[in-house]
């Protein structure tokens, strides 16, 4: 539940509604109850049973449920099993909810007695108790159980404060000029390789901001820009080889000017699989590693089928390492773009002995310090907000952040394309001057590997 759809709401309805918290969104969020404006907020006790479980940990889910516990906690006396703790001055109270057991309409459907069942007898309890008085809504981000308080009668919603309006409408880092001026194209291709914006900005179909990129054309030739990040100059874009990789389209050599230009140091790359989203950060990388101390690219464990990976054998090395396989795949790709004997592969070889160049899971990096890092996360669709604003928090002086993803193919259970972290931070981050974006559109792995990707 937003902030902007509760204050919509609360116009049309002058008493309060009454929002219960699924874990999820605890887990999701451990601020959330901070976002109900002057409605009040139930936490059935078996929501604080389950975030028990989840107490021990360093993933953010682990830090959420002890800073939520915390916050329980600073509320003192027992008014939290009574009329409530209020959140402030026109804020709403926060109650714990108990049910007693299973009720006898959730029984006689579902049968079983799960958290999720118990939560749901809240919910129906307090609707029975106070309908008169209030809304009653199911918070949750898992649709299972919003779908089963719906068959109840029950009103349920998904939380939604850090989900984007519209993925249609999302950035997409790019624009294309159609019939320009045959001249201001020919001054691209001449030292400095540069036109004033003010020619071209009054041009633009859409808003324009730094770092933005164009591909700049007419009926005769064409040429490749950026904007600024003062938005005073369109610059030429040239289609360099990074580290034996060379860009195949324009899309792909956007993105090898933004990972590589030193003034950008945070860039985001989204598309389907086989767009080089991965390859291309790698290996710019390591073109521009003798600005960072060290390359670290990391990944979400996304587990299947929601198991935990302590599911898999062996040693934690043999659970993680499927997981990490397609970033080595990626760095073999470049290696193989040399010999063994020569010194470009050899280097890899070493940056790998050396720890100059690490590949782990992403819940490694707690307690690292993250100086002079060139640092690639891959997969990043499955991250929530919170957990890319931890992200980018840690990145020190001197420090590249690049979050690859496709926001269509996601993995976490609770995340779709415009509650992930990767779209939220696209939509928030457009028009910083250290920030640029491409969205890749072509695949280069093969024909078939494109034509699944379309068909399929």
């Amino acid at each position: 539940m937003s902030a902007k759809s509760t204050a919509k709401s609360v116009k049309q309805s002058k008493a309060p509604k009454t929002f219960i918290l699924d874990t999820n969104v605890i887990l999701h969020d451990s601020t959330c109850i901070t976002q109900f404006q002057e409605n009040d907020i139930v936490i059935p006790l078996t929501v604080i049973e389950e975030l028990d479980h989840f107490k021990r940990g360093s993933q953010v889910i682990n830090l959420n449920a002890r800073e939520f516990a915390r916050t329980l906690d600073s509320m003192t006396g027992t008014a939290l099993f009574n009329g409530g703790v209020s959140m402030g001055k026109n804020r709403g109270k926060v109650r714990i909810g108990i049910a007693r057991g299973i009720s006898s309409e959730i029984r006689d459907i579902f049968k079983e007695d799960t958290p999720d069942h118990r939560i749901l007898s809240v919910a129906v309890e307090w609707n029975k108790k106070y309908k008169n008085a209030s809304t009653v809504i199911l918070v949750s981000k898992d649709v299972n159980l919003r779908m089963k308080a719906k068959a109840l009668g029950i009103l349920a919603e998904d939380y939604t404060t850090d989900r984007i309006n519209s993925i249609e409408e999302l950035y997409s880092g790019k624009e294309i000029i159609e019939n320009f001026d045959d001249e201001q194209i020919v001054q691209l291709f001449q030292i400095p390789y540069e036109i004033p914006a003010k020619q071209i900005l009054k041009k633009l179909r859409s808003e324009s901001v730094p770092n933005k990129y164009f591909i700049i054309r007419n009926s005769s030739r064409s040429v490749l820009a950026y904007l600024d990040q003062d938005m005073e100059k369109f610059h030429k874009v040239d289609k360099n080889i990074i580290y034996g990789i060379k860009p195949r389209n324009a899309e792909q050599t956007f993105a090898v000017e933004a990972l590589t230009n030193n003034n950008i140091s945070l860039v985001t790359l989204t598309g389907k699989a086989g767009t080089g989203k991965t390859l291309l950060a790698l290996a710019s990388a390591l073109q521009v590693r003798k600005y960072y101390r060290q390359i670290y690219i990391a990944r979400p464990i996304i587990p299947l089928s929601n198991k935990d990976i302590g599911y898999l054998p062996g040693d934690v090395q043999s659970k993680i390492e499927p997981y990490m396989q397609p970033l080595w795949d990626n760095l073999r790709v470049i290696q193989d773009q040399f010999t063994e004997t020569d010194k470009q592969s050899q280097l890899i070889t070493n940056m790998i002995k050396d720890e100059k160049l690490v590949i782990e899971p992403l819940s490694y990096i707690r307690g690292r310090s993250l100086q002079r890092i060139f640092f690639i996360v891959d997969e990043a669709q499955n991250l929530t907000p919170h957990e890319i604003k931890t992200i980018i928090t840690r990145a020190g002086e001197g420090s590249k952040v690049v979050f690859t993803g496709d926001i269509y193919q996601i993995d976490h259970p609770y995340l779709d394309s415009q509650s992930n972290g990767l779209s939220y931070l696209i939509d928030h981050f457009k028009g910083q001057k250290i920030y640029a974006h491409i969205n890749l559109e072509k695949g280069e792995r093969s024909e078939l590997a494109e034509l699944a990707s379309n068909l399929l």
